[in-house]
């Protein structure tokens, strides 16, 4: 369980890396354009729908990363006063919560991605992009968020058999000592 674990995060840690670098790009785009402008009036026309495409889709595939890392926000103010079995439960159905949540959006993606297949949309904007592009990504990265989301409440499942604490290793927020030690490295 442990390697799987190291695996779907390693693959995750990818995922949220190639991402960051689409985020960057996108903020050099943006820059760019705003120089055009400002000194050649000049636009590049759609950088604004580009925007929107790359922000919809990283964010997805973000949403799973921080799943998989247990870094969903949570309010622990009331949570951590609780028993350890009702924390381990609470967590517990947070993430099956969350994976109920994400599947939901992810057939509501599907059904606006076949409609746009099913007739040829295109975006009205000057770039006239292809719906189904920037949607069948925006979906994949719902899938995987549902997925993600998944994994982490069934690896809860399988820790609970091995007791309160392992669980917390999978499902629990992670503590402050632990986000300042991870911040040293």
């Amino acid at each position: 369980m442990e390697r799987t674990n190291k695996s779907v995060g390693a693959n995750m840690r990818i995922l949220g890396i190639i991402g960051g670098y689409a985020c960057l790009c996108l903020s050099f785009l943006i820059v760019f354009e705003i120089f055009s402008r400002e000194f050649f009036n000049w636009s590049l026309q759609g950088v604004d729908e580009i925007g929107g495409y790359v922000v919809a889709i990283t964010g997805t595939f973000g949403m799973a990363l921080a799943a998989v890392e247990r870094g969903h926000t949570r309010i622990d103010v009331l949570l951590l006063r609780l028993s350890k079995r009702a924390q381990t439960t609470l967590n517990l159905l947070a993430y099956v919560a969350l994976a109920v949540g994400a599947a939901f959006m992810a057939y509501m993606a599907w059904r606006t991605l076949s409609d746009s297949l099913l007739f040829g949309s295109v975006a009205s904007s000057p770039l006239q992009t292809p719906l189904w592009i920037p949607q069948s990504l925006w979906f994949a990265g719902l899938v995987v968020f549902a997925l993600a989301a998944l994994t982490s409440a069934l690896r809860g499942l399988w820790a609970l058999q091995l007791g309160l604490d392992e669980t917390d290793k999978f499902l629990a927020p992670a503590s402050i000592e632990k986000e300042i030690e991870d911040a040293k490295r």
